[in-house]
């Protein structure tokens, strides 16, 4: 109804001040969520969830590997596993945020830049791990595929690898291309293992669904077993800083886009 407070699911065009969607795609804000939360909350953990519980299917005392796993996937992923008893979380990140993964709940945090993740996988649980989430593509997905035990899934649900730096390097990209993972029918036969592939994006006419996921995701809020992680906030004007801040990948959580600076407003409401 007019007046209530909602998140909303929209492709692309949030980056403004006022925005039209469909009735369908809005959702009730549980009490004493804030706006940041609202806006950090849906396509990360609605992402998460689907991975984890639908495709996944995580049970107790599984383990998982959660690639970039101080963004906004992953740290949904993170407090999204610890709902589920005695799961064992990897999770790659550079070694400044290992701190923080290990406060979460990442019991083996590994430096994806200075080691081979899957050997260090190895290293701990020599048959390979149950779940991972592949953000990455490229020949990271092979290396999921490998590290999957038997009856492991694999869900892939972005190519992250494509974007190098700064500028899209167009030889990266074409031997993220190049070297994607591709298995056929016979072969999944032999491994005992599932590849899935997830895209939020496409799931635009699947309102049972995800208004399903979206409630199940608002008890968890209100039950506090999920919230939320803001590495930061910042209005429109200094969005430059705010890409920044995840290109150079210091951020630990969301970074929040407001319209105005939250200390503009309270100028305002003094005058």
């Amino acid at each position: 109804k007019v007046g209530d407070k909602v998140m909303v699911l929209a492709r692309s065009g949030l980056w403004q001040e006022v925005v039209n969607v469909p009735a369908s795609q809005t959702f009730l804000m549980p009490e004493g969520m804030s706006f940041e939360e609202a806006a950090a909350l849906l396509v990360n953990y609605i992402t998460a969830y689907m991975i984890l519980f639908d495709f996944g299917n995580l049970r107790p005392n599984q383990s998982v590997l959660i690639h970039m796993a101080a963004g906004g996937v992953g740290t949904a992923a993170i407090q999204l596993c610890k709902t589920v008893e005695n799961v064992t979380i990897f999770g790659t990140a550079s070694a400044s945020k290992h701190d923080s993964l290990k406060e979460s709940g990442v019991a083996h945090p590994i430096d994806y830049r200075t080691m081979d993740y899957a050997e260090e996988v190895r290293k701990i649980s020599p048959k390979g791990v149950d779940i991972v989430l592949d953000p990455l593509g490229g020949s990271d997905t092979s290396k999921a595929f490998n590290l999957l035990k038997p009856m492991g899934k694999l869900i892939t649900y972005g190519v992250a690898n494509l974007l190098t730096g700064q500028k899209k390097n167009l030889m990266a990209m074409a031997k993220t291309w190049w070297n994607q993972f591709s298995i056929n029918a016979l072969q999944l036969l032999h491994h005992n293992k599932a590849v899935c592939g997830y895209h939020l994006g496409y799931m635009d006419e699947e309102f049972e669904l995800v208004g399903g996921v979206v409630a199940k995701l608002v008890n968890l809020y209100s039950q506090g077993k999920i919230k939320p992680k803001i590495d930061s906030v910042w209005p429109f004007d200094q969005v430059a800083d705010a890409m920044r801040q995840m290109q150079e990948k210091k951020n630990v959580g969301k970074v929040i886009l407001v319209p105005e600076a939250p200390k503009e407003e309270s100028k305002k409401e003094e005058n």
